[in-house]
């Protein structure tokens, strides 16, 4: 290609570039819009009326009857079910606009949004941080073995690998609250923190979060980096065989550069996509590693709602689960536009 012809392919490449990552966004938005109008049916095709259910709930405290001044007074607030439900819905799109996710049922009258608030910290602390350290470790090892397929490395890790992968985490969480915790008394058995210290960022409350967090994001770690490990050994060993590769190799350079410039560098394509959507499940992923060790976030929250159906607390991790997962999903195509060509060009 000569000289001047570079730049105008350059500003060929650049509205297909353009036009493909628009294609996926109208595509994100779109499925954004489906989903946020299936969060709104679902729960109205469940039994039972919020409103009264709340009125239910009052009554037996106080023991006593409340007029219908009431029930009205609370349909107000969540809604009345026997409203039209095109006005409910347009109803239900504006409130969304100013994030505003209704009242909780079982914490009346905090707002929804100030219960994923609370939580959403708690998730990304622990599942987040835990996700990323997962990733890392799994593709930095798989590449290794990858790179010597067949060598003693590869014949003690992958097969060990493969054996973890295939304990189910429920058991496996509680096998380690069982030993670390109720045996050996390491580490405590349920919570996020200790609850006789203030919430803070003082020395001793960060101290406890770290210790109540080792446990649960120990077994998150192990549980979930062998899948990056063989995804990536395997990626490797297919890539290791490729032209390119062995072009390096013939031209003398080092193995460890040949191993991360050329190998790994296209071997982790197929990773970075599943690391991009392992983001998007931080938040609906975190389910049941609360659930096991109690530990205060979004998992946890929608347990215990699902528990005393609490439908707007419900629908509310439900909408944030569906953005976290299509913001990440829009992420990983962007980036892997940008990083493959072939992908873009084919549109």
């Amino acid at each position: 290609m000569t000289a001047s012809a570079a730049p105008a392919a350059r500003r060929a490449r650049t509205p297909r570039r353009w036009g493909f990552l628009a294609r996926r966004l109208g595509f994100y938005l779109a499925a954004a819009w489906s989903a946020i109008t299936l969060n709104f049916v679902l729960p109205r095709l469940m039994p039972g009326d919020p409103s009264a259910a709340i009125v239910d709930k009052l009554q037996r405290v106080s023991g006593q009857q409340l007029p219908p001044s009431a029930l009205e007074s609370i349909q107000k607030v969540f809604g009345n079910p026997d409203a039209n439900l095109g006005r409910q819905y347009l109803d239900y799109l504006g409130q969304l606009a100013h994030f505003d996710l209704g009242i909780s049922i079982s914490n009346f009258p905090t707002p929804v949004s100030d219960l994923l608030w609370q939580g959403v910290p708690w998730t990304l602390l622990l599942v987040g941080t835990t996700t990323v350290i997962a990733f890392v470790l799994g593709t930095g090892i798989g590449a290794v073995a990858g790179w010597k397929a067949g060598g003693r490395f590869d014949t003690v890790v992958s097969p060990l690998t493969t054996f973890v992968s295939a304990i189910p985490y429920f058991w496996m969480a509680l096998l380690g609250l069982w030993l670390f915790g109720f045996l050996l008394g390491w580490f405590p058995l349920s919570g996020g923190y200790d609850a006789d210290l203030p919430i803070g960022l003082s020395p001793s409350f960060l101290l406890s979060v770290l210790h109540y967090g080792v446990l649960p994001a120990a077994t998150i770690v192990f549980s979930a980096f062998g899948g990056w490990l063989l995804g990536m050994r395997n990626m490797t060993v297919t890539t290791v065989s490729e032209d390119y590769v062995l072009l390096a190799q013939a031209k003398g350079l080092s193995g460890r550069r040949v191993m991360l410039r050329y190998a790994a560098r296209n071997a982790i394509l197929p990773n970075f996509t599943g690391f991009a959507l392992a983001l998007g499940h931080v938040v609906g992923g975190a389910l049941l590693t609360e659930v096991v060790f109690n530990y205060p976030g979004v998992g946890y929250l929608l347990f215990t709602s699902l528990q005393q159906r609490d439908y707007p607390v419900m629908q509310g991790v439900f909408f944030l689960i569906m953005l976290t997962v299509l913001l990440a999903n829009l992420l990983a195509d962007s980036v892997y536009a940008l990083l493959d060509p072939r992908i873009r060009e084919g549109g």
